[in-house]
């Protein structure tokens, strides 16, 4: 097993919903995997979920290394609109995807996805309110709890989380072995 095989990255930052990031972040140290939470700012940065409930980041996002990853969680927010901005949070995105890498994502965080230019041809699902963003950027989007397409889990909204974990659970599980 690859030192990676065990480690997924969480990007963060204000606004980010927060049942999107604590229930993926949670459940995967559940099953045994370290998670590394990383924004913009220093590490130690404080950001405040849409509900306001607090995350302290591990790491900043231009420090991090995909090599050193399984797999980037993409949550939904506002905070999408923000971290596709930055040059770092796209050039991660597009390593785990370039190298086949789990990419998962919920409600608005496709638009990071879109943002680095790894939509098209793909399946996927987000929350209705960015349907048009996500099939303008290529994709075949679908109105389902969960899609799974190669290296991509997506997923609607938070009533989805159950359906998303399992299919990133098994993706992530399989990599490991």
């Amino acid at each position: 097993m690859k030192p990676s095989a065990g480690r997924v990255l969480i990007f963060v930052g204000d606004d980010y919903e927060d049942l999107e990031l604590w229930y993926p972040k949670l459940r995967l140290e559940e099953a045994g995997f370290a998670c590394t939470v990383a924004g913009l700012d220093a590490a130690g940065t404080k950001y405040s979920g849409k509900h306001g409930y607090p995350c302290v980041s591990d790491a900043q996002v231009r420090a991090v290394r995909s090599e050193d990853y399984a797999a980037v969680v993409i949550p939904g927010g506002w905070m999408p609109d923000k971290l596709r901005r930055d040059a770092d949070v796209l050039r991660l995105t597009r390593e785990f995807d370039a190298a086949g890498k789990l990419v998962a994502t919920i409600c608005h965080g496709p638009w990071i996805m879109i943002s680095a230019g790894i939509c098209r041809g793909r399946k996927m699902t987000s929350t209705p309110g960015i349907k048009d963003d996500v099939i303008n950027a290529g994709a075949e989007w679908s109105d389902a709890p969960v899609v799974i397409d190669r290296n991509c889990v997506s997923a609607r909204r938070p009533p989805d989380l159950p359906a998303m974990m399992k299919a990133m659970l098994e993706h992530l599980t399989r990599a490991r072995a």
